[in-house]
């Protein structure tokens, strides 16, 4: 059934056969369509945990229209890691509101609660939960907020200036994925939650694909964990958390002394994240704001020196995989493992088909090498799911930076052309905001507070009053103002001063 005030889309063709559908079976002119009768005040385009916090909360303000709208069937928060034993890396208090407001409904206390588990919970001590249980208790929420539809597949958003609304065109998906109807529907603002694909580094990419050895990204893990334990050698690539849990993962389910296991990656050691209390006020409201005031390049110099705030290994888990080594020599001997970090895969092929072969660089050392394996685990991170398709049909009014990413503001909103804007409809974003936010932006922490600020903005009131203060660092001199980078501007080469 259609989400509530949507209109449907003509359709002269069995939907079903066309997942995508045809552009002869999309309206032939969308300013033909009568005014919607109720259009929404927000919709939300995917949900994964940051626009489900948002559906969260925004579902006790009953004067808020919204709908939220997700292709898969259903909630599942990267199940291909769901590794056994695996926590989250923030505490429990980092659910979908209780940051902003403790007393919802919709709190992982008030799901222990419905579930009667809430005394075994006070007693196990756990403040970063499994993440299995964070991904059931995304799943209970889901499953009951009525905002919510999956098996809606968001085509194209388009701003209609008849209208002065946002358009919005979907197609509605049957059990099996296949196509059942096409709708489009109106709405005053929309929210971009459509989260990240995996990364597969170039010199990977004509592998992953192709048939022989199996060579997998990290969110394929637990689909193919039976198949990569038949290998006789595996390799890991990647030196940050998912690469740490498949390894020892790995680790712990090969026989002593048949390991067979080597674990690389670019980073110039397998470093622990930065968990001081002080080093995690980086994922404050507070340093927020101070990041996205700072210059456009000042920022990109920061983000990629800030990797072990954020990219580095629990060193819980770092912890865990040197005690299995260490159980290993118990008998003598040393385990057939490899461990070396600082190395990167310059290219990479198959070997007669049943063997992969990659070309390594030590980066310190500046030597070469290969590494002829049976299995590669891609453990090499997750990129922002682009943009540009989803909203071609705002490109116009888009308005970017000079390294051509769109310009998002302080409250989360792109920057669009003032004929949109100055009709109070605006387009927000989640998690795709690295680049203006910082490294807080994939942060679970901030979920609750970023969707809060989005409600506020909205509605133009404060819902949920947000803190004035959120650190004791104080990050900067004075007190910046939030800086929007310059449009397009052409970059030009500056002569160097004194020869340096």
């Amino acid at each position: 059934m259609n989400p509530p005030n949507d209109l449907t889309r003509p359709n002269h063709l069995n939907p079903r056969n066309h997942l995508n559908p045809p552009n002869h079976l999309n309206p032939p002119n969308h300013l033909s369509h009568p005014t919607p009768r109720t259009p929404h005040d927000l919709v939300g385009i995917g949900i994964g945990p940051f626009n489900l916090s948002l559906a969260a909360l925004a579902h006790p303000l009953t004067h808020l229209d919204t709908a939220f709208y997700e292709q898969r069937p259903r909630f599942h928060w990267h199940p291909g890691l769901l590794i056994d034993d695996a926590r989250v890396q923030v505490p429990f208090l980092a659910d979908l509101t209780t940051l902003v407001d403790p007393t919802s409904q919709w709190t992982f206390l008030n799901y222990l609660k419905t579930r009667e588990r809430l005394f075994p919970f006070y007693f196990a001590e756990h403040l970063h939960i499994r993440r299995t249980e964070y991904d059931a208790y995304c799943r209970w929420v889901s499953d009951n907020l009525p905002t919510v539809h999956f098996g809606h597949q968001v085509d194209a958003v388009r701003w209609n200036p008849e209208h002065r609304l946002f358009e919005i065109d979907y197609t509605q998906l049957d059990t099996d994925g296949e196509a059942e109807a096409l709708g489009r529907t109106y709405t005053r603002n929309i929210v971009l939650g459509i989260g990240t694909q995996p990364h597969i580094p170039d010199a990977l990419k004509p592998l992953a694909d192709a048939p022989g050895a199996p060579v997998i990204h990290a969110a394929d893990y637990l689909d193919h964990r039976d198949t990569l334990l038949t290998a006789a050698h595996i390799t890991v690539v990647g030196t940050g958390q998912s690469g740490a849990e498949i390894f020892l993962d790995l680790l712990r389910h090969r026989p002593t002394g048949h390991e067979g296991l080597h674990w690389i990656g670019r980073t110039e050691a397998f470093a622990p994240m930065e968990y001081s209390k002080l080093g995690l006020e980086h994922f404050t409201p507070d340093y927020t704001h101070y990041f996205h005031a700072l210059p456009e390049p000042v920022r990109d110099r920061l983000l990629p020196a800030q990797w072990q705030l954020h990219r580095a290994v629990d060193a819980t888990t770092l912890a865990a995989i040197h005690d299995e080594l260490y159980h290993r020599t118990l008998h003598g001997g040393w385990p057939d493992t490899v461990l070396t970090p600082g190395v990167r895969v310059r290219t990479a092929g198959r070997v007669a088909g049943t063997k992969i072969e990659l070309h390594l660089e030590h980066t310190q050392q500046a030597t070469r090498t290969r590494l002829t394996t049976d299995a590669v685990v891609l453990a090499t991170g997750h990129r922002p799911r682009p943009l540009t398709p989803l909203l071609a049909g705002l490109d116009p009014y888009l308005r970017r930076d000079s390294a051509e990413r769109p310009r998002i503001d302080d409250q989360y909103r792109l920057v669009l052309d003032p004929s949109i804007t100055a009709t109070g409809c605006h387009a927000y974003v989640q998690n795709a905001e690295l680049h203006t936010h910082g490294i807080g932006t994939p942060d679970l922490g901030l979920a609750a507070w970023r969707s809060a600020t989005i409600l506020n903005a909205i509605t133009g009131t404060d819902p949920y009053p947000l803190p004035t203060r959120t650190a004791f660092t104080t990050f900067g001199l004075t007190q910046q103002r939030p800086q929007i980078p310059p449009v397009r501007q052409i970059r030009t080469l500056t002569p160097l001063a004194d020869g340096i």
